[in-house]
């Protein structure tokens, strides 16, 4: 007796959930974008060093936000979460939005999870016939 195997899904679950990191990413970069002023006036002032790490943090994840596609992709997202946490060291407010994005991230982990078990199962819409 033989099992019927899962059927593939007709279409790419995996596009719709690169498109949805991408959008965190980019969501995330304009956020510390906007903390620099905050930073500036909250805080204990902008520095070189502190424009070049939030900067540079911003820069990476829009670059990031264009490599979904890549394998190594969620790794590269995690460690942009590291470094947004190690932001606390330039301000407590980095700090509190990198708390608030790793709950993102973790939802994002949670989902991928999710529709990985359900397209393991053949229970996609794009499954069922």
């Amino acid at each position: 007796m033989s099992e019927n195997p899962v059927p593939p899904p007709a279409t790419d679950p995996w596009k719709g959930f690169r498109g949805v990191m991408a959008g965190a990413l980019v969501l995330e970069a304009i956020t510390v974008l906007l903390a620099l002023p905050v930073v500036a006036s909250v805080g204990g002032g902008l520095s070189w060093w502190s424009i070049t790490y939030l900067v540079g943090l911003a820069v990476l994840m829009f670059l990031g936000a264009g490599l979904q596609r890549r394998s190594w992709a969620m790794r590269f997202n995690i460690a942009m979460q590291v470094l947004l946490l190690l932001g606390t060291f330039v301000d407590l407010s980095i700090g509190i939005i990198g708390v608030v994005f790793v709950a993102v991230w973790a939802f994002i982990l949670i989902l991928r999870a999710d529709v990985k078990k359900r397209m393991d199962r053949g229970l996609l819409p794009s499954q069922r016939t």
